[in-house]
């Protein structure tokens, strides 16, 4: 399959790599001029894209998913597909994808769990929404670049099931780091605290897969001195989509909002910036009720 991929960042690279090493052929665009193996690199958006079956997009927001989406629908030929794989808003991914219907292609926002570790090893989950036709055309690259692929409804769907999922990851990671450092001033030791919780009702992927206590549980980021594999300002962005689509439902969600506060103020005023989104936990470790 001849494929258009735009957008070669840490996310983007091994996602099209894995594709070449399936056999497609891939044609790369990225402003930063990012080159992976194998891949044929154009000079623009629309070079790339010219021609292509699918058009996979990894971009960082809703403003330049747009901005691209403007540039390459033209570029497509009718009966080809759109597959944006960024997070960003669910308006911007519907706008985009009416665009695309528009000019006689598919559309699919196809939002992934699983960061740069993921997408290296193949095995990340999409959440889709679009169409079943277009989600038929992807499904065989959904299945070289990850490990489960979500057909979630109509389009914008996909962004929906990434903001809610990972609104729930971010409460559940302060909650669980809140209760560690809890556990330290009461004394109890952190691997009574694992011991307990990952196998009682206080069971949470946060604790389980991805305790943000150093030496406790399978290893995580917080083994690493908190180097990300999900970075909190990437968080503080998810947290923020998801708060901007509450405010458009008029849905009522406090505890999404207070943990957006938090990781605003620990990646804006404190030394958040560059480190795991589990690096909550030494931020609570030297608080007191004050």
């Amino acid at each position: 399959m001849k494929i258009g991929f735009i957008g070669l960042g840490n996310m983007g690279a091994p996602m099209a790599a894995n594709l070449i090493a399936a056999g497609h052929e891939v044609i790369g665009f990225d402003v930063a001029g990012v080159i992976v193996e194998g891949a044929a690199q154009a000079g623009t958006a629309a070079e790339a894209t010219a021609g292509a079956e699918v058009v996979i997009t990894m971009l960082p927001n809703g403003a330049i998913l747009r901005s691209v989406a403007a540039e390459v629908i033209p570029t497509m030929n009718p009966g080809a597909v759109l597959l944006d794989c960024s997070t960003v808003d669910v308006e911007s991914a519907r706008a985009v994808a009416e665009d695309a219907r528009a000019a006689g292609l598919g559309a699919l926002d196809a939002p992934v769990s699983g960061g740069i570790g993921g997408a290296a090893a193949g095995t990340l989950t999409f959440m889709v929404g679009g169409s079943e036709e277009a989600f038929a055309t992807a499904k065989p690259l959904f299945d070289i670049m990850g490990q489960k692929a979500v057909h979630c409804g109509p389009s914008g769907n996909g962004q929906a099931a990434k903001i809610c999922n990972n609104m729930i990851l971010g409460v559940t990671m302060i909650a669980t780091c809140e209760a560690f450092a809890l556990a330290d001033k009461l004394g109890l030791s952190r691997a009574a605290m694992f011991d307990v919780v990952s196998t009682s009702s206080g069971y949470s992927w946060s604790m389980n897969a991805y305790c943000p206590a150093p030496g406790v549980g399978p290893k995580s980021p917080a083994d690493n001195g908190y180097t990300p594999g999900f970075a909190a300002e990437l968080m503080l962005k998810d947290l923020g989509l998801s708060q901007q689509a509450a405010e458009a439902a008029d849905a009522d969600t406090p505890m999404g909002a207070r943990a957006l506060e938090l990781y605003r103020a620990f990646v804006e005023e404190e030394d958040g910036r560059g480190r795991d989104f589990s690096a909550m936990l030494p931020r609570f470790e030297t608080r007191g009720r004050g």
